[in-house]
């Protein structure tokens, strides 16, 4: 059977499958068509591919083939009936472009929508990319800074460690309390779940626990439940110290298909110390912080503010490796002697499957076309 892997679009990187995918692919009895120049950007070329056994062909062919393998969703037109398309959709926010491949007869599997249990952390792609953002966050946070990160004590004077504020501990947050405390600064981190707490004092940060009145915070599918618009305001009066006197603040709050929250208000920014940077990991769900605009960099009141909107594709070749590895074994799932299998009853293709036979499948992915 043949896998096709097209060419991302220009502002996308990453790649689908990498060459070491190859040899994975062919033992299950796939044989990947790559689209000329699809690795290009996450610095696979061609004959790197070639030399594994891939077959380079056009993107016609290469989106002509059972089964397609993308990182963004093709434009539906591109596709025929009858193709598994598996890539990361964004479903919930583009649920009019999973109807429209349900509309030419394609059968696709969104990525994000895996359930966070541990039969499925090695296909699990968000992780995959919120840890590469969890990293890279900080390291533009240390580069931005006008302080070191961490405490050296110089012939001329010591110079005392930023002071590093986390808000959310998932993937992303303990990625990014990790890196901030190898690079020396004093971490604290918060998230509603309070079950985190042993999570982020493990990578050796204080856990700040606020007292919002609320029960279990955490969903079935291991994410956080959204706040009532009391609860977040009591949140953010609570954060707000916290937030002032550190030196950078780094966001990872999301709540799946909807705005993200904001945490960080416009007038907290302004009582923050001059020079002090956020860097907003929810900027392309609207932004935990108020002033952060999405794929840019802003200075307000002295605080620079981050608002990066794929931070995995800055990575692209290790992002990429990860992501075809994440697909291989979710392949190792869909896959039955040779050929695709949608067994539903397996919670883990169920969970993925947006739409097959003309129509959307997914409740949540219907209910955001109402």
């Amino acid at each position: 059977m043949r896998v096709g892997v097209p060419k991302e679009p220009p502002d996308e990187a990453r790649v689908a499958a990498v060459p070491d995918a190859v040899a994975k692919l062919a033992r299950a009895g796939l044989e990947l068509h790559l689209e000329r120049g699809a690795g290009v950007a996450s610095g696979f070329p061609d004959e790197a591919y070639e030399e594994k056994g891939a077959v380079l062909v056009d993107r016609r062919a290469a989106l002509g083939c059972e089964i397609v393998l993308a990182v963004r969703r093709p434009e539906p037109a591109e596709l025929g009936s009858g193709t598994v398309l598996v890539c990361s959709p964004d479903p919930l926010r583009d649920a009019p472009g999973i109807a429209a491949l349900a509309a030419r007869g394609v059968t696709c599997l969104a990525l994000e929508l895996l359930p966070r249990i541990s039969r499925a952390q090695s296909m699990d792609v968000l992780s995959s990319m919120e840890s590469i953002a969890g990293y890279k966050a900080v390291l533009l946070a240390a580069a931005t800074l006008p302080k070191l990160f961490p405490l050296m004590m110089t012939a001329a004077g010591t110079v005392r460690p930023a002071r590093v504020f986390v808000l959310g501990a998932g993937v992303a947050g303990l990625q990014a309390i990790a890196t901030a405390r190898r690079l020396g600064a004093v971490v604290e981190a918060y998230d509603i779940r309070a079950d985190t707490r042993e999570q982020v004092e493990s990578l050796g940060a204080g856990f700040v626990a606020f007292d919002l009145g609320t029960g279990d915070m955490q969903d079935e599918g291991g994410y956080a439940r959204d706040l009532d618009e009391s609860q977040k305001a009591r949140q953010a009066e609570l954060m707000a110290e916290r937030i002032q006197t550190s030196d950078v603040v780094i966001t990872t709050a999301r709540v799946p298909g909807r705005r993200a929250p904001v945490l960080v208000p416009a007038e907290v920014v302004a009582g923050m110390k001059p020079g002090s940077v956020v860097v907003d990991l929810a900027a392309d769900s609207g932004g935990n912080c108020a002033l952060t605009e999405p794929g840019a960099d802003v200075v307000r009141h002295g605080v620079t503010i981050l608002g990066p909107t794929n931070l995995s594709a800055t990575v692209a070749q290790t992002a990429s490796m990860l992501y075809a590895n994440n697909l291989i074994h979710f392949l190792d799932e869909l896959m039955e002697e040779g050929a695709v299998k949608l067994d539903l009853e397996n919670e883990l293709i169920s969970g993925t499957l947006v739409c097959s036979d003309g129509e959307v499948t997914n409740e949540r992915v219907r209910e955001a076309l109402l």
